[in-house]
């Protein structure tokens, strides 16, 4: 099993990148990729890797869903209590990571962490499915819970609540904005040569570096 596993490997051939091919704007760039994502219609290609630490420097990650972004930065909405969203307040730090895997491409990105505007919040959780909606307001997101039927009873209960689907959004529930420092753009090259351009906001400005691979 062990010799399986190192055997595994991908030769990546598929493009370059060059400093004269990209954009000075880093969110310019990333537009460009993820609408090529988009148009290569590859699976939730808004799916991020998100890392957070307590304050004394203990990590986690996970996946959560982009959500949003611009100059300000990326934004992605979550329970405040969960164990991410708890992280995030008590230590307002975050790196995030793309992978575009048929594209052989990833984007990294490291910065600061606010909270988004309650009115940015109310309105993206008043645009998602009821279920969404009321799956909000049933889970205590990363509580212990003796078992499924807790969320089942809490539903029906929500359910019965809000028979027309007019639900206000939980006070602990909300989005998060990312402001990066750093984003760097990944593009896999053959024998592991691979190309990285580095872009980090130094004095109102970004500034472009390549990285060894």
């Amino acid at each position: 099993m062990d010799r399986a596993i190192s055997d595994l490997r991908k030769d990546y051939t598929l493009q370059a990148l060059n400093e004269t091919d990209v954009s000075p704007n880093p969110f310019e760039q990333f537009r460009t990729w993820f609408d090529q994502a988009l148009a290569a219609q590859l699976p939730e290609p808004n799916a991020m890797t998100i890392a957070t630490a307590t304050p004394d420097g203990i990590p986690s990650a996970r996946i959560v869903l982009l959500k949003g972004f611009d100059e300000r930065g990326f934004v992605f909405f979550t329970n405040y209590n969960s164990h991410k969203g708890q992280e995030l307040q008590a230590n307002p730090q975050a790196a995030i990571v793309f992978l575009w895997r048929e594209l052989e491409r990833q984007v990294r990105i490291q910065g600061t962490v606010e909270k988004v505007d309650a009115s940015e919040s109310d309105a993206y959780f008043h645009s998602r499915p009821l279920g969404s909606r009321l799956g909000a307001w049933a889970s205590e997101q990363s509580a212990v819970i003796p078992d499924r039927a807790v969320l089942e009873q809490k539903l029906a209960h929500l359910e019965a609540t809000y028979p027309d689907g007019e639900i206000p959004r939980p006070d602990h529930w909300g989005g998060f904005r990312v402001k990066p420092k750093v984003i760097e753009f990944w593009q896999g090259r053959s024998s592991r040569l691979h190309d990285r351009l580095r872009y980090q906001h130094i004095e109102g400005h970004w500034h472009i570096d390549r990285l060894a691979p």
